[in-house]
């Protein structure tokens, strides 16, 4: 299942995002700019790129969805042009992640008063999250790193669940060594397990997300171990294909709004990225709005943008439901007020009364969504409320984990037992001895009260 790689005259390499003069290559042990210290941008040459003509671009990525051709079936490796066009095929680390379901939410739409509501299914992937998307590049790239004679010899990052899922899974496909630090207590027993299953060297530290993130960016100065959190830019490279993904799926039209939970802020980076790179290569002729939605005790980027984003809020993020975004100081702030700016965007706020009974309202319509996605939702409940979202607009919903991660939030919600929730649509089990004419009474009282 193996094919050659074709000569491709595209190129790309690391620059400054905030524009210092300078060019890296995407296998160099680097994640912030030598002059100015900010973020990395992967660069791709446009003008190259726009040999192909947009109905060229089209065709090519539509034929290759779902092939057995190694490795254009994934939904990341499919676009490879744009991600990282001079990666060999025998470095490709890839389990066919992406081509994720984007799910009509025809019934919660309908509740809504949103006739045009869909949600990107983004947990249904490998390890069971977006994670996936970034990570098959990131140890693609390393590995071909390590085939080429660099010093790196594992791969690290800090994580609330999804990210170490990911890249220990990764990493254990390419026979990496990968070390992953953890907040001790604080992600949930399927998050913790997913990488001890895959081998990975687990850490938990006395401490939250930011804590490990300031360690593990302390360890990686070792050029021997390299990192994997998402300011290091190579991951966006994956991530921003759900952005290309969703318009695909809509025969190569935006819509009008995209709706994401965020945390350390590089997914909000990466779907403007996508949508960039579509508008510049002339295949979409709109941007869509974009919202980021954030946790109401971790929320430091929402804060910002109250304050017009005259600086960057950094804080305490406080204990939430939507773990995976307890995150107070994060990464790709620039990069995510870029975003908002140039998309007409929004960042908006969800208590965890709101989330949760968000994420239980949509699974009372056939979803099973993770308490992100609930951040997610309930942000789009108040847009609507407030009329910013019209009943006419296309609307996609960011479902970054799979509500499996998560069963303690699923039971507590359903138990009436997660502070600071009233669990208006709890549905717990009815225990009842085993005797049909009571069964049969219970079943005729439930149902009329539907």
């Amino acid at each position: 299942m193996t094919a050659q790689t074709p000569p491709l005259p595209f190129q790309a390499h690391f620059r400054c995002f905030r524009g210092c003069p300078g060019e890296y290559s995407l296998y160099d042990v680097i994640y912030t700019c030598p002059t100015c210290g900010g973020l990395l941008e992967v660069h791709h040459d446009l003008e190259a790129l726009r040999q192909r003509s947009p109905a060229e671009w089209r065709a090519l990525l539509d034929r290759r969805v779902g092939t057995t051709e190694w490795p254009y079936g994934s939904g990341v490796w499919g676009m490879r042009e744009w991600v990282a066009p001079d990666l060999r095929d025998e470095n490709v680390v890839s389990m066919y992640e992406g081509n994720t379901n984007l799910f009509w939410a025809e019934r919660l739409g309908r509740q809504l008063g949103v006739d045009d509501l869909w949600i990107k299914l983004c947990g249904n992937s490998h390890t069971g999250s977006f994670k996936d998307l970034g990570m098959t590049v990131l140890v693609s790239v390393v590995k071909q790193m390590m085939a080429d004679g660099s010093s790196v010899r594992a791969v690290a990052c800090a994580s609330t669940g999804d990210t170490s899922a990911a890249l220990a899974s990764y990493a254990a496909c390419a026979g990496i060594p990968a070390i992953i630090f953890l907040p001790s207590g604080k992600v949930s027993t399927a998050q913790l397990v997913q990488p001890v299953a895959n081998g990975a060297h687990v850490l938990a530290l006395d401490t939250d997300f930011d804590g490990c993130m300031r360690v593990v960016r302390e360890v990686t100065q070792d050029q021997s171990i390299y990192l994997a959190n998402s300011m290091n830019s190579i991951r966006v490279e994956g991530q921003k294909t759900v952005a290309i993904e969703i318009v695909r799926q809509f025969d190569w039209e935006a819509p009008d709004w995209i709706v994401i939970p965020v945390g350390n802020l590089g997914n909000i980076s990466a779907l403007y990225k996508g949508l960039k790179l579509l508008l510049d290569l002339g295949i979409i002729h709109k941007m869509p709005r974009l919202v980021a939605a954030q946790a109401q005790k971790a929320s430091p980027f929402y804060q910002s943008y109250c304050n017009g984003f005259a600086e960057k809020t950094i804080l305490q993020a406080n204990t939430t439901l939507a773990s995976a975004i307890q995150i107070g100081d994060p990464v790709s702030y620039e990069k995510a007020v870029q975003a908002i700016q140039m998309t007409n965007g929004i960042v908006e706020q969800a208590s965890e009364d709101e989330l949760a009974n968000a994420a239980a309202m949509a699974d009372l319509t056939g979803m099973y969504t993770c308490p992100h996605t609930g951040v997610a939702l309930a942000t789009l409940f108040k847009l609507v409320e407030r009329g910013e979202i019209k009943a006419s607009d296309r609307v996609v919903i960011i479902s970054t984990a799979h509500g499996l991660k998560f069963t303690s939030f699923k039971v507590g919600y359903h138990e009436d037992k997660l502070a600071e929730v009233e669990s208006r649509f709890a549905n717990p089990p009815v225990y009842l001895p085993a005797d049909a004419k009571v069964v049969k009474e219970t079943i005729a009282r439930r149902l009329n009260t539907v």
